[in-house]
C-alpha cells in the first residue's frame, strides 16, 4: 500500500472527528461584537448551518482552484467537518465581528495526488491567524493580513446516495485514526457494488470479489466472501488483504451525501464515493 504522507499541519491528536478547516466558521454562532472606527458596533458573522464548497486559494497572487470534494460543513457547536479533495482536516476558531482567528489545524495524512497537495500547502498557509471575512451573493471570502484569500460558496447539500444499486470507487483504507491512500496502479480499478438482490461484488485492484451482504440498520453483515485468483503486484496484493479483512464479518457504514464509510469492529475499514452515472 502507498505509505507516503502529506502533511498540512499539527498531527492529530486523539480521535480523527473530521474538524475541518472552516470549523472557523462554525464559532461564528457565538455571541460578542467588534466596535467600528466610527464607534458601531459589528455583528459577529453568522456563519454556522451552512454547507461550504471550497472554491478556491490564492496565494502570492497566484489562484489554486479546490479539486473535487473541497467542502466544509459547519454545526450550531462551533465545530465543522470537511474535506480538502484527499485529507480530512480541522481547527479551533473564535469570530469576532468580521475577524476570524484561527488556531493550530489538524488533519489526516493521506498521500495525495502531486496537484492536490499543493492545494493543501497553500491552504494550510492561508488558513492561519487572523483573517477577514466578507459574505456577499452567498459567498464567503477570507483574507489574510498580506493579502492572499480562500474562496467559498454556499451550496446546497446533495440527497444521500443510495447504499444498495450504487457503484463505490473506494479512495482510502483506515485504520481507526489513520487513512492511508492505494497505490496508483490500483486506485481507479477498488469499486464495490450493493444489490438490491443482498449480493456485493467489485474489484479490489486485480482481483474481482463476489459474495453475500445483508443490511440491517446502519450494520452489514459480509458472508460468501470468494475472489478470483490472479497474481498482482506486492503493494496491490496487500490492499486487497485489507480490503477483504473490512468484508469479514459485520462493519457499520454511514453515507453523507456522496461519501460511504464502512468500518468493521476492530477499526479498520475504508472510504469511498459514490460514482455519478
Amino acid at each position: 500500500m502507498d505509505t507516503s504522507r502529506t502533511r498540512i499541519c499539527g498531527p492529530l491528536t486523539g480521535a480523527v472527528t473530521v474538524l475541518a478547516l472552516l470549523t472557523l466558521a462554525a464559532c461564528g454562532t457565538e455571541p460578542g461584537s467588534d466596535a467600528g472606527r466610527d464607534g458601531t458596533v459589528k455583528p459577529d458573522l453568522q456563519l454556522s448551518g451552512i454547507d461550504w464548497t471550497v472554491d478556491s486559494v490564492t496565494v502570492d497572487g497566484k489562484k489554486t482552484a479546490a479539486p473535487e470534494k473541497a467542502t466544509v460543513r459547519i454545526d450550531d457547536k462551533g465545530r465543522a467537518s470537511g474535506h480538502t479533495g484527499c485529507n480530512q482536516f480541522g481547527a479551533d476558531v473564535k469570530v469576532k465581528g468580521d475577524t476570524v482567528t484561527v488556531g493550530p489545524a489538524q488533519t489526516t495524512e493521506i498521500g495525495c495526488p502531486k496537484s492536490v497537495a499543493t492545494f493543501e500547502r497553500h491552504l494550510q498557509r492561508t488558513f492561519a491567524g487572523e483573517l477577514k471575512a466578507r459574505i456577499a451573493d452567498d459567498r464567503l471570502t477570507l483574507t489574510t493580513a498580506e493579502g492572499d484569500t480562500i474562496a467559498l460558496s454556499e451550496t446546497k447539500p446533495e440527497p444521500d446516495a443510495g447504499l444498495l444499486g450504487t457503484e463505490w470507487r473506494v479512495e482510502s483504507l483506515r485504520d481507526g485514526d489513520t487513512a492511508s491512500s492505494l497505490p496508483e496502479d490500483a486506485a481507479a480499478k477498488v469499486k464495490l457494488f450493493f444489490g438490491e438482490d443482498g449480493s456485493v461484488g467489485g474489484n479490489l485492484g486485480c482481483n474481482n470479489v463476489s459474495g453475500k451482504v445483508k443490511v440491517s440498520g446502519s450494520t452489514l453483515t459480509f458472508s460468501k466472501i470468494a475472489t478470483t485468483r490472479k497474481l498482482c503486484p506486492p503493494a496491490v496484493m496487500s490492499t486487497e488483504e485489507a480490503l477483504l479483512e473490512v468484508l469479514e464479518g459485520e462493519a457499520e457504514y454511514e453515507i453523507r451525501e456522496r461519501a460511504l464509510t464502512l468500518t468493521g469492529a476492530d477499526g479498520k475499514g475504508l472510504e469511498a464515493m459514490a460514482i455519478a452515472r
